[in-house]
């Protein structure tokens, strides 16, 4: 042996060497036996007592994952899982329309305008991906994973040959990831707030598109840590002026006092792709003309 690598070799066996080693003796090989390391035992670490150390661990993977592969910032696209992209809204809208069904017809129409928003996404995506990956620290696409706005910006970086995160959540109904996120940066979480924690640590900006429940909450939590101090502030963009002026009135929040009329201040209308990547880029100095070293993102 080399006597240079003795000096730093192992001095005992590693964790995965053991239990690959491992061969239980076959009075105790069976699944009702307590033999198994407490790291290889599956119904332990499941045990409602080991919700700290499954916490932990949906901590701990994204973290150490995303190091490795060099993810220091990202831009976060929030929006709606039911919002379809352009062709697939006009075949329903051509089947509502043979059917016949008004109301079907109604519904698939309102898909199809809200389709646009599917587009931009995947545009603005692909904008942040193609211009950014020459800064020292490019900036990555991070998305919940699943389908609707969070595929079209998965989709964009994808196109633009580019890394993006895709965040998934373990639902009742199930949720498969969709098909362009990057495969080593494609997480499953079983905890809201460990998944929105991830989405906020290395963002440089949020960007929200049109959506539900979801969007809101991840919205309106981000907002709230930046009204109050508990994180740095950073650009948030709202896709839609239209969607979004219609679902919060803002100005009766501030006119009843319950914000104040600065927290407006916390984010901005765009319509377009081109716009949203152009105010980032007059916030963090991104011009094709200026040095292209970008910003880093800081962890909260």
């Amino acid at each position: 042996m080399d006597p240079h690598k003795e000096l730093t070799a192992r001095n005992f066996p590693s964790a995965e060497e053991e239990a690959g080693a491992l061969q239980p003796p076959s009075l105790y090989g069976g699944p009702e036996s307590a033999y198994r390391l407490a790291f290889t035992d599956t119904d332990f670490l499941l045990r409602p007592e080991l919700r700290p150390v499954r916490m932990q661990l949906e901590l701990l993977k994204p973290e150490l994952v995303q190091q490795e592969q060099g993810i220091e910032s990202t831009i976060v696209i929030f929006g709606s899982a039911r919002i379809p992209p352009a062709e697939q809204a006009t075949e329903r809208l051509a089947q509502a329309r043979a059917s016949g069904d008004a109301a079907a017809i109604r519904r698939a129409e309102t898909q199809l305008e809200m389709s646009r928003y599917y587009e931009e996404a995947r545009r603005f995506a692909h904008l942040v991906t193609a211009r950014s990956r020459r800064l020292t620290t490019p900036i990555f696409v991070s998305t919940g994973g699943g389908p609707g706005i969070m595929e079209a910006g998965n989709r964009g970086a994808f196109e633009a040959g580019g890394k993006s995160l895709g965040l998934n959540i373990v639902l009742p109904h199930e949720q498969a990831p969709n098909p362009y996120i990057t495969p080593e940066l494609c997480f499953q979480f079983h905890y809201f707030a460990l998944r929105k924690m991830h989405f906020l640590m290395r963002s440089v900006a949020l960007v929200c598109f049109p959506g539900g429940f979801g969007t809101l909450d991840e919205l309106f939590e981000t907002m709230t840590l930046m009204q109050t101090g508990k994180c740095r502030r950073r650009p948030i963009l709202l896709f839609g002026k239209a969607f979004w002026s219609r679902l919060i009135d803002f100005d009766w929040l501030i006119e009843t006092g319950m914000i104040s009329p600065e927290d407006t201040g916390l984010f901005r209308y765009v319509e377009t792709a081109e716009e949203a990547w152009h105010l980032l880029a007059e916030d963090y100095g991104l011009h094709a003309d200026a040095q292209e070293d970008g910003l880093h993102a800081e962890d909260l």
